[in-house]
């Protein structure tokens, strides 16, 4: 029993001893550093052994990386939202600034057309916006940011770059309201450029449309005629469009109806309209009357004299030889004098 015990019992004869377990550790180390070198062993082993620990290593650090993800994902919103704002205000701004751009385009491009559209009589000129715009059947009126602070009077012409637009009746101290030539209170002195017969262009309440009522019943008119301002009326210079003939009709029952013109103006798309100064000393400049009179004229135009027609010359008459002597004697023959003039004689005083 106690041998037994003895011999089982030892925990050094249990393990072997310690030599053995040093040796046998050396010879498996030496075997798997010359496995690593030869054969890449370990590599592999370390490559298997991590494809079983990845799947733990992920389960560990989920919860950490989970939490880091989630507050990128909340950061990078936040910075792409207010990235996204940022970009939609600039939008909007350059939306705004092209907008205003092409505004100051068409704008330029206008004020270049009423610039070139000025007639040679223009003294100055000055454009203006159109703010209010009234075109019933009774009123064509239209309201422009022009008024008397800016120099601007009553009756003055109004055009656009395409023909007559209207004249003021209505001044304020920072606008002014200008009758169209389509109103049906408006009455127009015109004239046919192809046979320069004048006549009046009353409106009609249409914008698009003026008549012609007053012309006889054999007036030479066809479609397609141009009719222009014949400077009468004291408004508007002679020679600027008006408009072209579009209709005639002389079986028409009512005057306005038999002979239609399309005005040249854009009255219903304008948006800019330019104030007419004329020069007073040209002779297309429309001339101002007040109670059916001039009020200005030229002083030093005054009537030419007519020359005194010169007087014709004396007849020749012969003299006869009887008043030299005191009296007549037969047979003598009369002298001619050499001039106009009968010649002296010393008997006579």
């Amino acid at each position: 029993m106690a041998a037994f015990g003895t011999r089982s019992g030892s925990p050094r004869n249990r393990g072997g001893s310690a030599g053995f377990r040093f040796s046998l550790y050396a010879l498996v180390s030496v075997v798997i550093m010359v496995l690593d070198q030869r054969l890449d062993w370990l590599e592999r082993v370390h490559f298997a052994l991590q494809a079983v620990t990845y799947p733990v290593e992920v389960v560990l650090n989920s919860p950490v990386t989970g939490w880091h993800l989630l507050e990128k994902e909340f950061a990078s919103r936040h910075v792409l939202e207010a990235e996204n704002r940022r970009l939609r205000a600039r939008l909007h701004a350059l939306e705004m600034r092209s907008l205003r751009v092409d505004a100051l385009a068409a704008q330029n491009a206008a004020l270049i057309g009423l610039k070139h559209a000025l007639p040679p009589v223009a003294k100055r000129w000055l454009p203006a916006d159109i703010v209010n715009i009234e075109l019933g059947g009774l009123r064509q009126r239209i309201l422009v940011d022009r008024g008397e602070r800016n120099g601007v009077f009553r009756n003055q012409a109004v055009l656009d770059d395409y023909g007559v637009v209207g004249q003021t009746i209505h001044v304020g101290p920072w606008s002014a309201e200008v009758q169209l030539i389509t109103d049906p209170d408006h009455d127009l002195p015109v004239q046919n450029e192809r046979t320069g017969f004048r006549t009046i262009a009353v409106g009609t309440g249409d914008p698009d449309a003026l008549a012609l009522p007053y012309l006889p019943a054999n007036a030479d008119i066809r479609v397609g005629d141009v009719l222009v301002t014949s400077g009468l009326g004291g408004v508007f210079p002679s020679g600027y469009p008006v408009g072209r003939v579009t209709e005639v009709d002389p079986s028409a029952p009512q005057p306005l109806a038999r002979v239609l013109v399309a005005p040249f103006a854009h009255l219903t798309t304008d948006r800019e309209v330019m104030l007419l100064w004329f020069r007073q000393g040209n002779p297309a400049s429309p001339l101002k009357l007040r109670g059916g009179q001039l009020t200005s004229g030229n002083p030093a135009v005054q009537p030419l004299s007519v020359p005194k027609p010169k007087p014709p010359p004396a007849a020749c008459t012969p003299a006869p030889a009887a008043q030299s002597s005191g009296a007549s004697q037969p047979g003598s023959t009369p002298v001619q004098p050499k001039s106009g003039r009968p010649p002296a004689h010393k008997g006579q005083p």
